[in-house]
């Protein structure tokens, strides 16, 4: 195995209406920083949605879904020999819509696609006023279903890495706190159905500093023997592959020996 492979296989570019420049720009930064492998993954459109772009300043719109698989596929061949461009998306998972998404990704030659819940009971789980008024039972039961949900990410069968899985606690650090088994249960299923957790170095970004997920989560998923990657979540081509090096050494520390890389929705293996 080559132990020197570099890759960051969460990026997103301005098509999504909050990150900052091309994907060129993206597959510059990361040739620039030494890196064998770039995937882009851009939100996912609001498929189900009857407005091309509900959401602006969250997600692309329908319309340019075609535009953006074409122009990374241009890009992978005018890299070629320099860096692999790999074609990814970050998908939302609506389980009432899960066969709409995969109708749509089925269209095209993914490498890759990343399952992440971003809203949980129609609230985004960066909202962190739906903690306000919660009692300790409500919380238990909001984290709860919110691995609920990752784990029927895990069984759909359509994602090969699952994000930032604990970025509820993103602006709100006490939820890595609240106890209940449905985290360890999530894990489980997720090595059982060959799905690739990713270690998401954005979360340095929000209230709860560091990385996501925890070390107790990443000590859950060593036991049960579910694969890691890595994915900076880059909405600036400034953060590209960041923290990589240090992710590397912090998944031996505790006792990972490979991460995984993809290519056409296989995952491989290459040592830490």
């Amino acid at each position: 195995m080559n132990s020197n492979l570099k890759f960051d296989f969460h990026t997103h570019h301005d098509r999504c209406g909050h990150a900052k420049g091309e994907i060129r720009d993206y597959i510059e930064a990361a040739i620039e920083r030494g890196f064998n492998m770039i995937g882009i993954s851009d939100h996912s459109p609001y498929f189900t949605s009857e407005h091309d772009q509900l959401h602006p300043g969250i997600a692309m719109a329908k319309s340019s879904f075609p535009d953006y698989v074409g122009e990374i596929l241009r890009l992978r061949e005018e890299y070629k020999g320099k860096i692999d461009v790999l074609l990814g998306v970050e998908s939302d998972f609506f389980p009432d819509h899960i066969n709409l998404y995969r109708n749509q990704y089925q269209q095209y030659p993914f490498d890759y696609i990343i399952g992440s819940v971003h809203h949980v009971n129609r609230t985004s789980i960066f909202d962190k006023t739906r903690w306000d008024h919660l009692t300790e039972q409500e919380r238990v039961q909001t984290k709860e279903a919110y691995y609920r949900l990752i784990e029927q990410s895990a069984r759909s069968g359509l994602f090969q890495i699952l994000g930032h899985i604990d970025a509820m606690k993103g602006f709100y650090p006490a939820f890595s706190a609240i106890e209940t088994p449905a985290v360890e249960r999530a894990l489980k299923v997720i090595a059982e159905n060959n799905v690739a957790i990713e270690i998401n170095t954005s979360g340095k970004m929000k209230d709860c500093g560091g990385w996501y997920p925890s070390d107790e989560i990443l000590e859950m998923a060593l036991h049960y023997g579910a694969k890691v990657t890595f994915g900076s979540d880059a909405h600036d081509p400034e953060r590209v592959g960041d923290d990589f090096e240090a992710v590397r050494q912090h998944l031996k520390d505790i006792g990972f020996k490979e991460w995984a890389y993809f290519r056409q929705k296989s995952i491989l293996l290459t040592s830490l």
